[in-house]
C-alpha cells in the first residue's frame, strides 16, 4: 500500500471525522474544532502505522484471510493513536513508535478474534465475524499469530521494560477474562467485580499503549507514570460508552447486535445499576441470561429497557464516562504544554462523544 493510499484510507481518519461531526450536531464547536486539529497532527504518523498495519503476510490460509478479515476491516485505531501521542510528547514518530503502535493493534485484534469464538459473536465492526467465515479455529490461531507478530516487534526494538510490561498486561487481561468467564450467565451485581474486569480487559492495554509511547519518545519516569494513569481512565471510560450503546445505540452504526453484551451473559455498568435502584429486576435479568444467545424474548426486553429508563442507569453511565475522561485529562496537568498534550485532552472528551 503506497502512503497515499494509506492516507485515503486511515481508519483514524474516519472515526476523527464521523466524532467531528457528532460534536457538530451537539454544539460543541470548540471540541469539534479541536478534533479537526487532532485529525491534521496524527495524519502522518497514522498513515505510516496504517501502512506498517496492512502490510502484514497475506496468505492463502484460513488463519492469514481471518486475521486480514478484522484488519482490514475499519476499526478506531485509538490504541496506536495514544502510542503516536504519548511519543509526540517527546521525540515524536520513529521506527520504535510505529513497531509499538502496530504491535498495541495486533495485541487489540487477536482478543477480538478470540472474544468473537468464546462470545458466539457473529459480527464485528459492522461486518460479520471472521470466525463465521472461516471458521472458530481459524479465528483462534490467527489470533495467536497477530499476537506472536506483536510480541516479536515489541522485542525487536530492544526495550526489555516495554515487553515485560506487555506481558504482564496481557497476563492481566487474561485474569480479567477469566472473572468473566467464571461469572457468565450469573447475576453479579458487584460494581467492584464489574470494575476488575474492565481495569484487566480494557483499560491496561490503554496503559500499555500510553507507555509504550512514553518509552518510545524518551520521556522520564514521572511522565510516563502519569500517561499510564491518563490511559487507565481513558480505558475505563471507553468501556463505559461501549456499555451505554450497547443499550443507547443503534446496531448498525456501534457495529454489533443490540444487547450483545447481555445476550453473553455480562453483567455491564447500566444493567448493574439499573438492578441496584430497582432490585425487582433481577427475575428479568435472570430470564434474559438464561434464554438462547441468538433471541431475547419482547417481555424482558422490554422491561430492561424500561427500567434503564426510570432508573437513569443510562445517565449514570453516561455521567460516569465522563467523569472518568476528565481524571484522564487531571492525570496530564504535570506535563508540558503544547500540542501533543491538547490532543490527549480531545481524545478523552471526544471518546464519551462517540455514537459507534
Amino acid at each position: 500500500m503506497s502512503l497515499i493510499a494509506a492516507v485515503r484510507n486511515d481508519s483514524s481518519s474516519d472515526v476523527l471525522t464521523s466524532l467531528q461531526a457528532v460534536c457538530d450536531s451537539q454544539g460543541l464547536v470548540d471540541l469539534s474544532a479541536r478534533l479537526a486539529d487532532l485529525a491534521d497532527f496524527v495524519k502522518w504518523d497514522m498513515s505510516a502505522l496504517e501502512e506498517a498495519i496492512q502490510s502484514l503476510p497475506a496468505g492463502e490460509s484460513v488463519v492469514h484471510k481471518s486475521a486480514h478479515h478484522l484488519l482490514e476491516t475499519a476499526g478506531k485505531r485509538l490504541r496506536p493513536m495514544c502510542v503516536v501521542l504519548a511519543s509526540r510528547l517527546g521525540n515524536g514518530l520513529d521506527d520504535r513508535t510505529r513497531d509499538f503502535g502496530v504491535a498495541v493493534e495486533l495485541v487489540h485484534c487477536a482478543t477480538l478474534l478470540h472474544d468473537d469464538v468464546v462470545d458466539l459473536g457473529d459480527q464485528r465492526r459492522g461486518e460479520p465475524a471472521a470466525r463465521t467465515l472461516y471458521g472458530n479455529a481459524a479465528s483462534i490461531f490467527a489470533g495467536d499469530w497477530l499476537l506472536v507478530d506483536a510480541l516479536r516487534r515489541v522485542r525487536a526494538a530492544e526495550m526489555p521494560d516495554v515487553l515485560v510490561r506487555l506481558l504482564d498486561i496481557i497476563d492481566e487481561m487474561i485474569f480479567a477474562e477469566a472473572i468473566q468467564l467464571e461469572n457468565r450467565g450469573r447475576i453479579d451485581a458487584r460494581m467492584q467485580t464489574y470494575m476488575q474486569v474492565v481495569e484487566g480487559k480494557t483499560a491496561a492495554l490503554f496503559r500499555w499503549a500510553m507507555f509504550a509511547g512514553a518509552r518510545a519518545g524518551g520521556l522520564p519516569g514521572d511522565a510516563c507514570k502519569a500517561l499510564e494513569e491518563y490511559g487507565m481512565h481513558l480505558g475505563v471510560a471507553f468501556q463505559l460508552v461501549d456499555d451505554y450503546l450497547d443499550y443507547a445505540g443503534e446496531g448498525s452504526t456501534i457495529g454489533k447486535s443490540p444487547f450483545a453484551d447481555l445476550r453473553e451473559g455480562k453483567m455491564t455498568h447500566p444493567v448493574i445499576v439499573a438492578l441496584e435502584r430497582d432490585p425487582s429486576l433481577r427475575p428479568v435479568l435472570e430470564e434474559l441470561v438464561a434464554g438462547p444467545a441468538a433471541a431475547i424474548p419482547e417481555g424482558p426486553r422490554l422491561r430492561l429497557l424500561e427500567a434503564l429508563e426510570q432508573t437513569g442507569a443510562l445517565e449514570v453511565t453516561r455521567e460516569l464516562a465522563i467523569g472518568k475522561a476528565e481524571a484522564a485529562c487531571s492525570a496530564l496537568a504535570g506535563l508540558p504544554e503544547g500540542r501533543a498534550r491538547d490532543a490527549l485532552f480531545t481524545v478523552a472528551r471526544a471518546t464519551v462523544r462517540r455514537e459507534s
